[in-house]
């Protein structure tokens, strides 16, 4: 019974025989051909893989091949990946590892015929061309070269990896550029992919006809900011299994008007920027599986179209930058789901639905730069998953709503440029998660609210223009954490006190009624290097070397 156990492990599981056996490290020539590749580059994290990859991507960037040395097993070094059976490289992942440098044409990572998965993504190859050796790694089903600054044309040889379920070529400016006969190639031969990102590719050249006969099976394209011209297909829509569809930014792409089945799995949809109207999100209510949907810098000459907001299961809504020219419908509190919503620049008028109360799981929200006029109402208090709200530069009047002191989870809170009167509530303080605090440029009166303890994590300060007065609060000598003030243009009156922060860099209190000596304790603050006190009537003497950059 023993040996026929074994031999159904051994047959059924080999890999974790393999495993589990120790036996076996990836060959000398394999070891050797990584080395190789390593040393072709410097180990350099350049401006660029800095932004995209810890900026942008928010992943980690560190220099995987530091683990690479010769005379221990490729197997267990950083980014690599072996097949247990007979340890050959089949992955390798040296995505966000500081690789600067020329990519050689001739590497010897060509020389390793069994990989299967290699991702470079968000490294800096310093305008270098993809080699059309690519072509060699016949076995390979993921290839991502994303953000790696590779510039040229894109080798018709990477149609010739049929294998591919997924491949990125994508950058967010156009480096690359592919002609008509690379991209179809790569839509005739790539029959296996399920996942396709070609975005800020320069396709000037290419009809968008051209995507007419992708895969059935294709779950995500993204094409956006590829100038792709001519009438888009319109099968694309129907494509069974299609999750993912990003053609933003494409202005010369002509969209008919979409009729969208019921039956679509569509969950993520980006139209932005296509200069485009509404006529082309008839049936937009019918895709009831859509979490994410960015029609921004488009125009809806109708307003805000009422379809939208029957899809039950958005979580994401992003339409900035638009022409809408009409009232939020009170009927966006049917939207249950949505987490993001943003609706800036977008010429909105009207007040802000009450309805909104409804969205209880919205952590975000930004209707800035619009003409909203009213009240804010006092039911976003309600909102208490809310981490961002920004409601600048619109036309919103009377006082802020003690309400908001209820969304405990805020970080983010910009009321500037509105017509808001009356007091700052006392409940503000209980926003203890606040890091920025804007409320500038409105017709606030009376008191700042005080405690010693309050906003602990105050980054960001600005009530800049208002007729606040009385003296300064306590927490402002006390917050650890700011590092911009600016109560400019009051009328705050007293003396200034010793502040205790170390972090302050920018201090603005001109045009008040403050009196009294400068405090010794600005002397102390080095990080500080604008400081403007002009327009009160302070005394006293401050000495100039002990700042580069000040201003009184």
């Amino acid at each position: 019974m023993a040996p026929y156990l074994f031999l159904c492990l051994f047959l059924f599981f080999p890999h974790f025989y393999a495993s589990s056996s120790g036996s076996h490290s990836c060959s000398h020539h394999e070891a050797a051909s990584l080395i190789q590749f390593k040393n072709s580059f410097s180990i350099t994290q350049t401006d660029h893989a800095a932004l995209y990859c810890d900026e942008i991507a928010g992943h980690k960037s560190y220099p995987k091949t530091n683990s690479w040395k010769e005379g221990t097993d490729c197997c267990s070094w950083d980014g690599v990946t072996c097949d247990h059976l007979n340890a050959h490289v089949i992955a390798l992942d040296l995505s966000c590892s500081w690789l600067y440098g020329n990519f050689p044409s001739n590497t010897t990572l060509f020389l390793l015929p069994h990989l299967q998965k290699f991702n470079l993504a968000y490294n800096d190859f310093n305008h270098s061309k993809i080699p059309s050796e690519f072509g060699r790694f016949t076995s390979l089903f993921y290839l991502n070269l994303s953000n790696t600054l590779f510039a040229g044309e894109v080798p018709s040889q990477v149609s010739h990896l049929s294998k591919l379920v997924s491949l990125d070529l994508s950058f967010w400016a156009n480096v690359l550029t592919i002609d008509k006969h690379a991209l179809e190639g790569l839509v005739h031969n790539l029959t296996e992919v399920r996942h396709l990102f070609l975005d800020g590719m320069d396709m000037s050249s290419v009809n968008a006809h051209v995507f007419m006969n992708l895969s059935s099976s294709l779950r995500s394209l993204s094409l956006a900011g590829c100038d792709l011209q001519g009438k888009f297909p319109k099968n694309i829509f129907d494509l069974p299994n299609l999750n993912l569809l990003n053609l933003g930014g494409n202005q010369n792409l002509n969209l008919d008007p979409l009729k969208f089945n019921r039956s679509s799995n569509l969950e993520h949809l980006d139209l932005s920027s296509m200069s485009s109207s509404t006529e082309f999100i008839d049936s937009v209510d019918n895709l009831q599986a859509l979490k994410y949907l960015d029609l921004s810098g488009n125009s809806f000459v109708q307003g805000l179209p009422v379809s939208i907001t029957n899809l039950s299961s958005l979580e994401q809504l992003i339409i900035s930058g638009a022409n809408i020219f009409g009232e939020l419908p009170d009927s966006m509190g049917n939207l249950v789901s949505l987490k993001f919503l943003v609706l800036s620049q977008s010429n909105l008028s009207g007040p802000v639905p009450r309805s909104l109360r409804n969205l209880l799981q919205l952590t975000h929200l930004d209707l800035s730069q619009n003409q909203l006029s009213g009240e804010i109402p006092s039911s976003l208090g309600n909102l208490l998953q809310l981490t961002y709200l920004d409601l600048w530069q619109n036309q919103l009047r009377g006082q802020i709503p003690r309400s908001l002191g209820n969304l405990l989870q805020l970080t983010h809170l910009e009321l500037g440029w509105n017509k808001l009167s009356g007091q700052i509530p006392l409940s503000i303080l209980n926003l203890t998660q606040l890091e920025y605090l804007a409320i500038y440029n409105n017709s606030l009166e009376g008191s700042i609210p005080d405690e010693v303890t309050a906003f602990p994590n105050l980054i960001y300060l600005d009530l800049y223009d208002n007729f606040l007065n009385g003296t300064l609060p306590s927490w402002l000598y006390t917050a650890p954490s700011l590092k911009d003030i600016d109560l400019s243009q009051n009328q705050f009156s007293g003396h200034i006190k010793e502040f205790q922060s170390k972090s302050l860099e920018y201090l603005y209190l001109n045009n008040n009624k403050l009196q009294g000596p400068f405090p010794s304790s600005i002397f102390q603050l080095l990080n500080l290097t604008e400081l403007v006190l002009s327009s009160n009537n302070l005394s006293g003497v401050i000495e100039f070397r002990m700042f580069s950059n000040l201003q009184i």
